[in-house]
């Protein structure tokens, strides 16, 4: 490897939404913010959260849902 060439690796400090901490080492100076990580991932964590924010579900039920019973 040629010298001074190489970004400086250095530890920065990573955040995440869910508050979990840790530290490693990047070539970024400033610490690294995360919306998501394996602490609170359902991937990792097995546990699926689904947030149904715009009333979409219900409104898929409203719509579809008479017509599977009147099917029957």
């Amino acid at each position: 490897m040629k010298a001074g060439i190489h970004p400086e690796y250095q530890t920065v400090k990573v955040h995440c939404a869910c508050g979990e901490e840790w530290e490693t080492r990047s070539t970024r100076k400033e610490e690294i913010r995360l919306e998501i990580c394996s602490s609170c991932h359902p991937f990792f964590t097995g546990k699926q959260k689904l947030v149904d924010t715009t009333g979409r579900v219900e409104r898929f039920q409203r719509r579809y849902g008479n017509l599977q019973k009147q099917k029957k």
